[in-house]
């Protein structure tokens, strides 16, 4: 197997008999093979976790004393060919197993959309908290991929319907799945548009927004884990803003007057602060980490419209 050539796999699978044999040596062969990780894991041993978990059906969280299990021989197999494939063809973990996790729910991914992992989960968890009130009816997320963000924010104001958007007819199909696994179809709605396209008037205390923000010669260094992610949902132009300036602009108009618009923008944060100096972006912390989320106050895109219009 790759990463491991010379290697019998009989012999390999003879001589590991526990989950924890499992996760070590598959950690091991992913270091050995210089995977990259940053799809809902970001090290080797809890990637190796993952797959060894879903090989045995079980799910996170296994019980300690369940780590020294002796596997079957069947089941030894399906854990080795689990990392196998991941070594082989460096497809996330994701989208291996068509699970990952999201603000403490699980969604069903595959390679139409991006593997849920903004840090924005953390805002959904606290609610928004201090800046929008507790009685929100709408919320609208921009650029929805797997629907994660519109789902957890509908567990996160029970009270309010929520739009999830995407330009990518793909990507709605997949939203679909999990708004109907979720059972939340009675409030959150997938859309095809563009942006704000297809939206009419609609208003929003709440627009929240995921997009494409990754530059020409970033994606140019993708390693090779992401390039199994669709381009759409990743590649804005080149300097990653290209989206982001078309959202700003047009936000005004869909944000009720004390409304609240928050983007993530990655590492083109730096880029989106030289190219509007004189916006007072909020830059947001994460105790969980991560960062380059921005929020502004609908009152705040209004003032400064003319610059964002002149930048598109």
């Amino acid at each position: 197997m790759s990463g491991a050539e010379g290697v019998d796999e009989t012999d390999i699978v003879e001589e590991l008999w526990t989950v924890r044999d499992f996760i070590r040596w598959g950690a091991s062969r992913f270091n050995e093979a210089g995977l990259c990780f940053g799809h809902g894991t970001d090290n080797a041993v809890d990637e190796a976790l993952e797959l060894v978990l879903y090989g045995l059906h079980l799910a996170p969280g296994l019980p300690s004393e369940l780590m020294h299990a002796r596997l079957t021989r069947a089941e030894r197999r399906a854990a080795m060919a689990l990392i196998e494939r991941r070594i082989r063809e460096r497809l996330p973990a994701a989208y291996l197993t068509h699970r990952a996790w999201f603000a403490g729910l699980e969604f069903y991914v595959d390679e139409r959309v991006l593997v849920p992992r903004s840090p924005i989960a953390e805002l959904i968890e606290g609610a928004f908290q201090p800046w929008l009130r507790a009685d929100v009816h709408r919320i609208l997320d921009i650029g929805t991929g797997s629907g994660c963000i519109a789902i957890a924010s509908a567990y996160a104001f029970p009270k309010a319907e929520v739009d999830a958007v995407d330009v990518s007819p793909d990507a709605l199909a997949v939203a679909r799945i999990n708004i109907e696994h979720h059972e939340l179809g009675a409030r959150v709605r997938a859309l095809q548009s563009d942006l704000f396209a297809n939206l009419g008037e609609r208003r929003y205390e709440l627009i929240v927004s995921n997009p494409p923000y990754v530059s020409r010669a970033e994606m140019e260094e993708l390693p090779e884990e992401y390039r199994h992610e669709p381009a759409l949902g990743l590649a804005a132009g080149e300097d990653g803003l290209d989206v982001v300036v078309r959202l700003l602009a047009a936000a005004p108009d869909h944000l009720t007057p004390d409304g609240v618009l928050i983007v993530e923008v990655g590492d083109s944060e730096q880029a989106l602060i030289a190219r509007f100096p004189a916006i007072p972006f909020l830059w947001l912390d994460f105790a969980k980490g991560g960062g380059g989320v921005f929020l502004l106050e609908n009152s705040v895109l209004v003032r400064h419209r003319d610059a964002f219009n002149a930048s598109r």
